[in-house]
């Protein structure tokens, strides 16, 4: 009777702790979690990627932790911040890109490259949110409400032709990798395993349009 007791007690503590994990927002599997957004973080992209005219409710987004290989195969730790719509689904598929050693330079927040677009995709960095609008364009990107995510940017580019025949890069930088008959370590095609992880989740590639091709980009 007594051991019965003691089972029960064990069991009441081991599940006070499992709610208050869950009420805390957070979910953890070997280096891969969910959390919303901290006060501490708050204050590293507030001005930043969290401009003072952002329309996205702080409530709205999630920070996730990953783990990810480089090109040269050295485990990385890694960050991005999402909408919560897609939080579980982008932790999945990072999880599966690193189970299978997807080879991602680096996942940092667009915030430690001060929000600058251009800077990150230099930098060959993987991010999701950044209240701002497309690139020559007054419209809101899908990165301003947390519901896209550009992978390996620098050598996956996004290429626009231009009302005057010219060609339009960006990052500047990814010009050498806009010939997509080449590979490179970090070049993403359309029927790789990252390709075909994000499709099966609905997220929609660049790489696909007509009028551009975005071959970094997946968005919802």
């Amino acid at each position: 009777m007594h051991t019965s007791m003691r089972h029960l007690k064990r069991y009441l503590v081991f599940l006070a702790l499992c709610c208050l994990s869950v009420a805390a927002g957070g979910q953890t599997a070997e280096g891969f979690r969910i959390d919303t957004i901290s006060d501490a973080l708050f204050e590293r992209i507030k001005g930043k990627s969290y401009p003072q005219d952002c329309k996205i409710d702080r409530s709205e987004l999630r920070h996730l932790t990953v783990k990810h290989y480089d090109g040269k195969g050295k485990i990385k730790d890694g960050e991005l911040i999402c909408n919560k719509q897609i939080a579980k689904e982008l932790l999945e598929i990072f999880k599966e890109l690193f189970e299978n050693k997807y080879p991602i330079e680096s996942i940092r927040l667009i915030d430690d490259f001060d929000a600058n677009d251009e800077l990150s995709m230099q930098a060959n960095n993987t991010s999701c949110f950044c209240y701002r609008a497309v690139a020559g364009s007054a419209k809101l990107s899908a990165h301003a409400r947390g519901m896209a995510v550009d992978i390996n940017p620098l050598y996956n580019p996004c290429v626009r032709r231009l009302k005057n025949g010219s060609v339009s890069i960006q990052p500047k930088a990814g010009k050498p990798y806009a010939d997509r008959s080449r590979h490179y370590g970090y070049t993403l095609r359309k029927g790789d395993l990252c390709y075909q992880l994000f499709t099966k989740h609905g997220f929609r590639w660049g790489g696909d349009w007509r009028s551009l091709k975005d071959y970094q980009h997946f968005e919802k």
